[in-house]
């Protein structure tokens, strides 16, 4: 048995966890709080974990969440488990992952270095699961002393379009093609191009022919949207007679999201890595959740 333990967002992955594989059982975490606001924690049952596997499904999705859930980790290896194994669905602060001017901070090698004191356990370190990290680069802020595994989440998008036909996929810039491209080597692909035009910016359709296809724009997030809104409105310029989109990571920031609300896209899939915004579009259309559940379940079974 494994032991599951999960931030409060992470409640309802962690049960869907549970029910994809019978092999884990939910750990139980009192996330209270003080009178003056500071976390009040107490893993329950602690002396139970002695030698055992845990895991720890983690949200960070804010700063105040990054303070509550460190404490809990760093205090699992404390109490001799057997292993722990760091689930992280969303790396927050990936888009701020390089220094283009002396001054600006470069957060996610901050919150890679929180987690790599990460103390060790009975077996050996912490490994760390991470979803479609932003840049792979971002691996080696992480110290000697964690394990990060960066996987993705884009089987599970293939095994959603596998029935579609006359699909063809769509990569908004170099970069998106140079990291996903190679999964997708039984589709015609298509790549955009983001262009300055005076005072606004422009995609157009660098390679590929959209005509007639249901093209599927793919990316690892999305903030705003600006760059997927543009992307559809080039594809069906030029010709495709449907546009999707998946995103590993739906953040949609100040509810950015409602911009796809009846805007002509076919299905927008994203995982359920950001909880916070599933709750918020589980209701409207074209959003549709894959769950990470069973992916997750299979890779921390997989040494």
């Amino acid at each position: 048995m494994i032991t599951l333990f999960s931030s409060p967002c992470s409640h309802d992955l962690a049960r869907s966890i549970c029910l994809a594989n019978p092999s884990f059982l939910r750990g139980d975490i009192s996330w209270l709080r003080f009178r003056d606001g500071f976390p009040d924690l107490k893993i329950n049952d602690a002396l139970n974990l002695t030698n055992r596997h845990v895991v720890f499904l983690a949200c960070l999705e804010s700063s105040d969440e990054i303070f509550r859930q460190l404490s809990v980790i760093y205090e699992l290896p404390r109490l001799a488990v057997k292993s722990l194994k760091v689930v992280l669905p969303y790396f927050p602060t990936g888009t701020m992952e390089r220094v283009d001017e002396e001054g600006e901070v470069a957060t996610a090698a901050t919150l890679a270095r929180m987690l790599s004191i990460i103390p060790g356990t009975m077996s050996g370190p912490v490994e760390i699961l991470i979803y479609d990290i932003h840049a792979l680069q971002e691996r080696f802020y992480f110290s000697d002393q964690v394990i990060p595994r960066l996987v993705t989440a884009i089987p599970l998008l293939l095994k959603r379009i596998r029935a579609l036909k006359n699909v063809a996929i769509a990569f908004p810039d170099d970069g998106s093609l140079k990291r996903f491209g190679k999964m997708f080597e039984n589709y015609p692909i298509i790549t955009a191009l983001k262009i300055r035009d005076k005072d606004c910016r422009k995609v157009v359709i660098k390679e590929g022919d959209p005509r007639g296809k249901h093209v599927i724009i793919v990316d690892d997030l999305v903030m705003t949207g600006g760059t997927l809104l543009r992307c559809q409105e080039a594809l069906k310029k030029a010709g495709a007679s449907e546009v999707s989109a998946f995103v590993t990571h739906g953040v949609f920031p100040q509810q950015s999201w409602k911009r796809f609300v009846d805007h002509g896209f076919t299905k927008f899939w994203m995982t359920d890595s950001c909880p916070k915004t599933v709750e918020m579009v589980k209701n409207y259309k074209p959003f549709e959740v894959i769950s990470l559940a069973e992916d997750i379940a299979a890779k921390v079974f997989c040494e």
